[in-house]
């Protein structure tokens, strides 16, 4: 059986809630819902756009350690918290995704902080 790398993305939430940015084991890969604070200040843009550019720049750190890239992207799912948020951030989706296509859902719920607009989650397969 191959092994379990918890990937930390230095969050002081990650041990007092019993979680880890990523985990790869094998050929997968499971990305934590992650939300977009800037990398270096750690506060959150005003624009939607920005945090999900924030968003998947914290998730390829935690590929990158993992040794998988957003080309192994099986399965994304976006949290949003307003409707209005799904035509702002396609340029940051397409980017990405654009032609990895992986399968998806978004959906518009609340977040933990008012600050965050837009949370992702995604699962990656290398196989």
């Amino acid at each position: 059986m191959s092994e379990r790398k918890n990937i930390s993305g230095g969050s002081p939430y990650e041990p007092k809630l019993g979680y880890s940015r990523a985990v790869a084991q094998g050929d997968w890969c499971f990305v934590a819902g992650t939300t977009g604070a800037d990398p270096e200040t750690k506060t959150f843009p005003e624009s939607a756009l920005d945090q999900a550019r924030n968003t998947f720049a914290t998730i390829k750190k935690a590929l990158d350690e993992a040794g998988f890239g957003f080309e192994h992207t099986v399965r994304a799912n976006y949290i949003i918290t307003d409707p209005a948020y799904m035509e702002e951030i396609i340029p940051a989706l397409s980017e990405i995704f654009g032609e990895i296509r992986p399968a998806a859902t978004m959906v518009v719920a609340g977040l933990v902080n008012p600050a965050m607009k837009i949370e992702i989650e995604l699962t990656l397969f290398k196989g």
